[in-house]
């Protein structure tokens, strides 16, 4: 079979980031919970050079090969698209030989395997492997420790693998000797660093996609889309704008009241993008520095601590995103019993909605495209596609949002006229229809 015509496949050997079972050696300069953190931003770094590298070689296969945790939890923290398979019994060396020679009997060929202890991995250096092994029968990434980040083969050879003493720093030395036995013609990648030993972290102690490892707590972007809000934001921007490693960016939509000028008064970063809702969330998130987003109504007050507590939920890798317990400040019997189903439905059915303030990881919510443009349902969407990425939690403490639209409407027409948008949006109602019959029924009068 030509090159052309076979399938290239990438395995990535990884772990769960399960705190004190990873990166134990960096234990004593960045913590547990930090060095889990490290594993996982590396893990997620890779995946993405590894994405990028198939403009390569369009077709590839991307396989992550785990250990450390099930099959569910790497499939949620990572999301669909990929193929998992475990890793295989006995030493790295074994462990790896077995993956090669899966890969090779399903047809794949060539078969390249990384690990994920190298934040200067590209998708240049992905591709340029896979390049190689069109005339080269192996290529090998050399790490500066003396061991590698990176082999792969054109045809399966097992003989590589041989007398081979892991874990040292004789590691590419002796797969060199084992290539010229074999008499096998390779090429080897530019040196990298892998993040094995305290020294090692001086490497991304100023890169920004780690920053938060040394800060200590996780930046987070609140971005609230705004018209006309004059009355709210000020009191809103009063609970958000203390919390520490945070930064609020409000998105006004044309506003014809002062909502601008007391955002930017109060301390907020302000933008303008009168595209609608949908649009001004995304063009806050693409501002956004925060590696967590939390999206917010402007008549929405998230509890106390929000920062924190959206930190210690995002903590857990194999959550997707999440939201707040909703409540309103209505204090009524029916309005009781509809937050009481608002919470039921968001917790079991993973759920929420826009006002109970979204929050997920900004390079998942770029990796769904953000919110799809339409003028209405954008938050059901994106939460729709975001549950099929992983687990939603909903915290059990309560953001406290403004019932003054059901107040407007009243609170059974306001619940009906949700329900007939999200059974006209399952029906395939266009957006744009379901847009002018809500604003036709919410009009007041």
């Amino acid at each position: 079979m030509a090159m052309n015509q076979q399938m290239p496949q990438l395995l990535i050997f990884t772990r769960y980031p399960m705190p004190g079972q990873v990166k134990t050696r960096l234990i004593p300069e960045l913590g547990p919970e930090g060095a889990a953190r490290l594993q996982r931003r590396m893990t997620e770094h890779v995946l993405d050079m590894a994405r990028a590298a198939g403009r390569f070689w369009p077709g590839s296969r991307l396989c992550v090969c785990y250990t450390g945790a099930a099959r569910r939890c790497f499939r949620d923290w990572l999301g669909g698209g990929l193929q998992y398979a475990p890793q295989g019994q006995g030493d790295l060396g074994l462990r790896m030989q077995q993956a090669f020679g899966s890969a090779f009997r399903k047809g794949a060929a060539p078969v390249v395997l990384m690990g994920t202890d190298v934040p200067g991995i590209t998708s240049d250096i992905l591709g340029r492997a896979l390049q190689a092994l069109q005339t080269r029968d192996v290529v090998l990434g050399p790490a500066a420790d003396g061991g590698y980040y990176l082999i792969g083969m054109r045809v399966f050879s097992p003989g590589l693998f041989e007398g081979i003493d892991w874990s040292t720093g004789q590691v590419a030395a002796q797969t060199r000797k084992n290539m010229q036995r074999l008499g096998l013609q390779g090429e080897h990648l530019p040196v990298l660093r892998d993040m094995d030993s305290p020294e090692d972290l001086d490497e991304i102690r100023q890169d920004h996609r780690f920053a938060d490892l040394f800060a200590g707590r996780t930046l987070v972007s609140v971005i609230i889309p705004t018209l006309n809000e004059a009355h709210h934001i000020a009191d809103l921007l009063a609970r958000l704008l203390p919390a520490e490693h945070t930064e609020v960016i409000v998105v006004d939509g044309g506003s014809s009241d002062d909502t601008r000028a007391i955002a930017s008064r109060c301390g907020a970063r302000v933008l303008q993008n009168s595209g609608g809702r949908a649009l001004q969330q995304n063009a806050g998130a693409a501002a956004a520095r925060g590696r967590i987003l939390l999206f917010l109504h402007a008549d929405t007050l998230p509890p106390e601590g929000y920062a924190d507590l959206i930190r210690r939920a995002m903590d857990r890798p194999e959550r997707a995103g999440g939201a707040f317990r909703f409540k309103t400040d209505l204090d009524s019997r029916v309005m009781r019993c509809m937050e009481w189903g608002t919470n039921i439905r968001s917790a079991v059915l993973q759920l929420p909605y826009g006002d109970q303030g979204l929050f997920l990881e900004k390079r998942v919510f770029e990796s769904m495209g953000g919110f799809p443009e339409i003028p209405i349902m954008e938050d059901f969407v994106l939460i729709r596609r975001l549950r099929g990425r992983g687990r939603i939690v909903t915290l059990p403490e309560a953001v406290q949002t403004s019932a003054r639209r059901w107040q407007n409407l009243g609170v059974l027409r306001t619940f009906a006229i949700n329900q007939l948008m999200i059974l006209g949006y399952s029906l395939g109602v266009p957006v744009e229809r379901l847009d002018r019959l809500y604003r036709g029924v919410t009009a007041r009068k």
